[in-house]
């Protein structure tokens, strides 16, 4: 497929659209190191702190990508009152995001820390806590109110409880005339019936349709979940295979990007983004898999939770 506009219009096309990215917030945490000795104290290596990063994860990926290629992101989610929620609406205003963070002071922000040395993951650290219902309820509230203002909406669920009113949430965004694409968590996905579309990756969907032995017999079990759960559309990621989109009078096919492969870390957040954006820009399913594919060829290449810009974008769909 030859993509269908110039990177100017392409720009432009993107500039317009709107995405409203809703969902569980994280903020990575690394701290990078070298190793040379083990511990006395146990067996465990030592590690050498020499530099620090933080970047804005989950649902807060998701919207920081959809700015970065261009497009205007809004992130509406539930941290805690506290330094790292801080932190995370410092990142989104960085990055161009309209921030809606809502604060529940009973909770800490979901915080993962990783520590890195010789480009190894040594161990990673998870801090987090469920959200109080009082507080999804008010969510659910300003969700109402902002959708009137945006395109398409994108559920970003990682299980960490931000999503507790998504069946309303797709309802809404139904009735609204809106797109509502959904990352998927966890086996039950009789919540998400009604989305627009779903992206699983190979192993949330064998969790959910069990495994398959051929091409036809995943064609089958997708095409089937896909009719029961009333979706216009099913994007598989594939790793190293690519990309496969089932639709309901087509299933597009779409080979791996990327070069090199460093860091599949937040990939998903990145396609998830690009077929918001692709979507919200009016560009069709298809369409927006090619923009997603692109992206998401980029974002492997590099470490942790990444994002594709908008020149990258272009720069890689013109080596096409």
């Amino acid at each position: 497929m030859v993509f269908p506009t110039d990177p100017q219009t392409l720009a432009t096309r993107l500039a317009r659209a709107r995405v409203l990215v809703v969902g569980d917030v994280m903020l990575d945490r690394y701290w990078f190191g070298d190793v040379s000795r083990i511990s006395p104290e146990a067996p465990v290596p030592v590690a050498k702190i020499g530099k620090t990063d933080q970047r804005a994860g989950g649902a807060a990926n998701v919207a920081r990508n959809v700015a970065s290629l261009g497009g205007q992101a809004a992130l509406l989610s539930v941290t805690g009152n506290d330094e790292a929620a801080d932190v995370l609406d410092g990142l989104m205003r960085q990055d161009g995001v309209a921030a809606h963070l809502v604060r529940d002071s009973e909770i800490a922000t979901t915080v993962k820390l990783r520590v890195v040395a010789r480009n190894q993951q040594l161990i990673r650290l998870d801090f987090e806590e469920m959200p109080h219902r009082e507080i999804l309820d008010s969510v659910k509230d300003q969700y109402r109110a902002l959708l009137p203002e945006y395109d398409v909406v994108i559920l970003s669920d990682y299980g960490k409880g931000g999503l507790l009113h998504v069946a309303s949430m797709i309802e809404w965004a139904r009735q609204a005339g809106k797109p509502v694409l959904i990352d998927p968590k966890g086996d039950d996905y009789e919540k998400y019936a009604g989305a627009t579309l779903l992206t699983p990756n190979r192993a949330e969907l064998k969790e959910v349709v069990g495994s398959w032995r051929s091409e036809a017999e995943l064609t089958e079990k997708a095409q089937h979940l896909r009719r029961h759960l009333e979706l216009e559309a099913l994007l598989l990621t594939r790793s190293e295979e690519g990309m496969t989109l089932f639709g309901g009078s087509e299933i597009v096919n779409r080979p791996t990007r990327a070069q090199e492969v460093y860091d599949v870390s937040g990939a998903g957040d990145t396609v998830i983004a690009s077929m918001g954006l692709g979507l919200a820009a009016g560009f069709s399913l298809p369409e927006a898999m090619h923009i997603a594919n692109t992206a998401a060829g980029v974002v492997v290449a590099k470490l942790g939770t990444a994002v594709c810009s908008f020149d990258e974008l272009t720069a890689a769909l013109e080596k096409e």
